[in-house]
């Protein structure tokens, strides 16, 4: 494993092993996580592998921005768009439907998928020099305890990914707050850091 000070050139190299293949753990707004291009299906099963978790288990996704999302993921509907607008950056991550351009697996069969904008730079970068939302999913064997320190990143998983982007301990804090919105009406699936009562207030004023 390779361990690199999170520097704009260092993203760019984290970038060229994803796209590649690989498996990088990067910083974002509350814990690490494990980047990988979520196109690949090979790269998505490593992902599986590092984390000793089952592969039918969706994959959270995370973006550049707003028109990232669009581009690789589709048009957001207008529920979704105005969440979007109001959370975004921030601990809000947003269910959709998935296109067929992610491995299947990424879905966990069930053809959608969840994906949120960072309030990170380094985080928003690295997706922004892929192309491509990446996955997110923590930077733990499943099971463990996820980690904010790269330190223990590099303990328990070194050895099993590519590349660490190092900056520094991430802040932790509550996960996102996951909300399906591929309905009529936005469905609360994981309660978090966005307050529910702050995401119906969005949508009605919408």
């Amino acid at each position: 494993m390779l361990r690199l000070r999170a520097t704009p050139a260092a993203i760019e190299q984290a970038a060229r092993v994803i796209l590649a293949g690989g498996v990088v753990a990067l910083p974002t707004d509350t814990l690490y996580g494990l980047a990988a291009d979520p196109r690949r299906a090979d790269a998505v099963a490593r992902v599986a592998d590092i984390k000793e978790r089952p592969a039918e288990r969706a994959l959270p996704l995370i973006a550049a921005d707003l028109d990232q999302v669009a581009a690789c993921i589709g048009a957001l509907p207008p529920m979704a768009r105005a969440l979007a607008l109001a959370f975004w950056p921030g601990p809000l991550t947003l269910v959709l439907d998935a296109p067929p351009t992610l491995a299947p697996e990424v879905s966990g069969g069930t053809g959608r998928v969840g994906v949120r904008v960072p309030a990170h730079d380094v985080a928003r970068a690295l997706c922004r020099a892929c192309g491509s939302p990446l996955t997110a999913t923590s930077a733990n064997i499943s099971g463990a305890p996820a980690s904010a320190s790269p330190d223990e990143v590099e303990r328990t998983i070194g050895a099993r990914i590519d590349l660490l982007l190092d900056a520094g301990p991430t802040p932790g804090g509550a996960a996102s707050t996951i909300v399906d919105v591929t309905g009529s009406a936005p469905r609360l699936i994981r309660a978090g850091a966005v307050p529910w009562s702050e995401v119906l207030a969005c949508v009605d004023r919408g």
